[in-house]
């Protein structure tokens, strides 16, 4: 395998250099691969939201394209429902190596380009595991906090200094990586209120220092260079959650600061209309929120509401009509409704139609190859419960639609047994007709085949009360 990756890099840069012979412009750039595991026998490129090409994996499943008349900047490739980021510049040669069972732990950038590339995954695994560091340091006193991430700055910026210290960088590079820890520290400074203990937000909001937020002014909530790069938009939701309740205090009568209050919910979208203009993350923004208060909420007239606002804003004909199917899916999820028919297959292949399988209280659980540490959790969290309720049947279903192949691989190589794991028979049409958003949502029936609850989760500190008023009905 190592000399096929050798072989393959050797390839990409005879041909860069190939090129660079006879393109007096050299305006391209090489992608290439090596997929361990993969989920299925393509990559799909993009950037900006445009599909540039679907890219087939030979038969040792690699890679190897050209992008001519680039166009600099952030690509993105997805793969088996897995997606990641690439900065490509004129010349690059770059290729990759990647396992899809730990796919962005495994992801090795080489070749011309590469350490750049190497730089900014690392960052974004460092940043992943800095989070619930963030999390815990949100508990502190505002000042104090803000020392703490003043100080984790400073070290991302140190970094950055050493690495172009070393290697040779570009503009547009700095202009990434600046942005990296910027929006990665913007963000940090908005989820304060939230995470911060106590359900006093006013409180909390006043206690912060006056220059706590001094860096909003400089803020494009418009940003079409970032429109597409995961810190800018985790960052527009944490200020769009942040700038609502500000605006929501201003006006409510609540003793505490509800997540699920229809008012917050509602000044959510309408400061995302009066504040963001780019269409493409006006439209996201609105979505997400959206889709996440109905999916959570088991108020209709409240679903309602909301739903009728964000159709009043959307301008997507496509997302609306997502949404109303969306809404749609949950109303036929109502607790004391009858389980939806849903065609499943066993790793025999073997096809069951679910409801033959409801004959006592049942946990419906789903998983994907995409969320690998939701896979993995959720299975050893069910295992615990099976033994502790051994009345219940527990159903996990895969919702991937890349074969039974690669369902059963994932199963067998983390040593999961087959017992009770079922595919979804047509994965699209099932996951949006069981709305299941996001992939933690368990949904649990009753003997009687009837929905006891529609939307909890496993991991809740709530689930197991759940499960036994389902258990005794």
């Amino acid at each position: 395998m190592k000399l096929h990756y050798i072989g393959l890099l050797t390839l990409i840069t005879l041909l860069g250099c190939k090129s660079d012979y006879n393109n007096a412009e050299s305006n391209y750039a090489y992608l290439g691969g090596e997929i361990i595991n993969p989920n299925n026998d393509f990559v799909i490129l993009s950037k900006d939201d445009v599909v540039i090409d679907t890219i087939k994996l030979d038969n040792r499943n690699r890679f190897i394209y050209k992008i001519t008349n680039l166009n600099d900047g952030l690509y993105t490739f997805y793969h088996g429902g897995e997606v990641q980021m690439v900065l490509l510049e004129p010349r690059d040669s770059l290729i990759f190596r990647l396992n899809t069972l730990e796919f962005d732990e495994s992801l090795v950038f080489t070749g011309i380009g590469d350490k750049k590339n190497n730089y900014l995954i690392n960052e974004f695994l460092e940043n992943e595991l800095q989070e619930n560091k963030i999390f815990k340091f949100c508990q502190l006193k505002p000042e104090v906090y803000q020392d703490r991430i003043d100080s984790l700055k400073v070290l991302k910026l140190n970094k950055l200094k050493e690495f172009k210290g070393k290697y040779k960088s570009s503009t547009l590079f700095d202009k990434i990586a600046q942005a990296n820890i910027n929006y990665s520290y913007y963000s940090s400074k908005e989820v304060y209120p939230f995470v911060h203990f106590g359900s006093d937000k006013e409180k909390i909001l006043k206690s912060l220092p006056l220059n706590f937020y001094d860096y909003r002014k400089d803020i494009n909530y418009n940003d079409k260079f970032l429109k597409d790069y995961q810190y800018y938009n985790s960052f527009l939701r944490y200020s769009v959650n942040n700038l609502s309740l500000k605006n929501h205090l201003y006006h409510s009568n609540e003793d505490a600061f509800n997540w699920n209050s229809i008012c917050y919910n509602m000044d959510r979208l309408n400061l995302i209309d009066s504040l963001v203009s780019n269409n493409l993350l006006k439209e996201e923004l609105l979505y997400h929120f959206t889709s996440n208060f109905v999916s959570k909420s088991s108020n209709t007239e409240n679903n309602n509401v909301l739903l009728n606002l964000y159709l009043s804003k959307s301008t997507d004909a496509n997302n609306k009509n997502k949404m109303k199917r969306f809404a749609t899916s949950l109303n036929n999820l109502k607790v004391g409704s009858v389980f939806p028919s849903t065609h499943i297959i066993d790793s025999d292949n073997a096809e069951f139609e679910i409801n033959t399988l409801l004959k006592s209280p049942t946990v419906i659980s789903f998983w994907s190859q995409s969320y690998f540490d939701h896979f993995k959790e959720s299975h050893y969290k069910i295992s615990e419960l099976k033994l502790k309720y051994p009345e219940v049947k527990f159903i996990m279903i895969n919702i991937d639609n890349n074969g039974l192949k690669h369902f059963k691989m994932s199963l067998k190589e983390n040593r999961f047994d087959f017992k009770d794991e079922y595919q979804f028979k047509s994965p699209i049409e099932s996951v949006e007709a069981l709305a299941i958003q996001p992939i933690t949502k368990t949904i649990i029936v009753d003997k009687y085949q009837k929905i006891a609850n529609s939307n909890t989760n496993i991991f809740s500190v709530k689930f197991e009360e759940q499960l036994l008023g389902a258990i005794n009905r």
